[in-house]
């Protein structure tokens, strides 16, 4: 039996065996990637493709089952599974790390 003990507020314990569905089940809300500048939520890869190479990236062919995106002045690349259905928010952070004050993540 493996999971993680929830105190609830009547003080009771519970074991949560998958604490990740459980918290979206409780209302929490999806993640986003937002361009700052324009405060535009990235709705798919042609718009999050434009910001990118707006901001000096430039895309790599090298492998048919991802996204890739590099800048030549760094040595970071961005990797991106290639159906955006499965962006997630790893990926966002990801691309926000390498974009400092271009990008953010969000609550939607």
């Amino acid at each position: 039996m493996s999971g993680v003990w929830v105190f609830r507020n009547n003080g009771v314990m519970k074991l949560v065996e998958n604490p990740g569905a459980e918290a979206l089940e409780s209302g929490r809300r999806r993640k986003v990637l937002v361009h700052t500048a324009s405060n535009e939520v990235i709705t798919s890869y042609a718009v999050l493709e434009h910001k990118l190479y707006s901001l000096g990236w430039e895309r790599y062919y090298d492998d048919p089952d991802l996204l890739q995106f590099h800048k030549r002045s760094t040595v970071h690349l961005i990797s991106l599974p290639r159906d955006f259905s499965r962006f997630k928010s790893m990926h966002m952070f990801d691309i926000v790390v390498k974009n400092k004050n271009s990008f953010e993540v969000r609550d939607m």
